[in-house]
């Protein structure tokens, strides 16, 4: 009797392990877990590839007016905030700084000649005064016009894709010199309008003058490095 009882007790366990058996080969729970884990991966790959965000979160002012997301250019819809978008506003900041630089460089060669009309002034006397002076004034006229070209060019281009990196460079240092650059071409046009009445200015003026192109030079040599 218990042998009988032993094969009637295998009989019973066989069925059960073929039936696990045939559950591991085709459980549909491990297809289930498989989806669900290549979908997790979909997801994660994702997000290590989302895109960038279409503007930086540091914009100059000028910058922010026209370009910012509710700039001027947006509220119109002349420049839509899209990628697409994006990509050619790149293209044409691309163009205005190439203009900036071309600019600047006539800039550096229009106080070439002022500062070359301006020794002169100093030590004229006449006839030969009065011309230095008339070609000093159209100089500078021509330098203002100029610089304030090269200035909007640069204030007004489309900001980068992304915010500039810490620490110094050659561009955060063209930034810097262009604060020293703008406040002495100011200070010179100040200096300019008040030397008629009070010639003991002269000294300033010239001081300014200097230090506006010298700043002005230096600005233009670190934006290559």
């Amino acid at each position: 009797m218990p042998n009988y009882l032993f094969i009637f007790l295998v009989c019973l366990a066989l069925p059960g392990q073929a039936q696990d058996t045939t559950l591991t080969a085709t459980s549909p729970a491990i297809a289930v877990d498989t989806t669900l884990a290549d979908q997790m991966l979909a997801d994660l790959t994702a997000d290590s590839t989302m895109a960038q965000p279409l503007l930086p979160h540091k914009m100059l002012f000028t910058q922010r007016v026209f370009w910012g997301p509710n700039g001027l250019l947006r509220v119109m819809h002349v420049a839509p905030l899209t990628a697409d978008g994006r990509e050619k506003e790149l293209k044409i900041r691309r163009s205005m700084l190439v203009a900036h630089q071309v600019t600047g460089f006539v800039t550096l060669a229009g106080f070439v000649v002022q500062g070359v009309l301006g020794t002169k002034l100093y030590n004229a006397k006449g006839d030969g005064y009065n011309r230095l002076y008339n070609a000093h004034q159209t100089t500078a006229a021509f330098i203002n016009v100029a610089y304030g070209a090269t200035a909007l060019l640069s204030l007004t281009a489309p900001p980068k894709l992304l915010a500039d990196r810490k620490g110094l460079s050659g561009v955060k240092l063209h930034k810097y010199l262009a604060i020293v650059h703008l406040t002495g071409m100011v200070a010179t046009n100040i200096l300019a309008g008040m030397i008629e009445q009070n010639f003991g200015l002269k000294p300033y003026h010239r001081a300014a003058a200097y230090t506006t192109f010298g700043a002005f030079a230096a600005s233009l040599i670190s934006i290559k490095f």
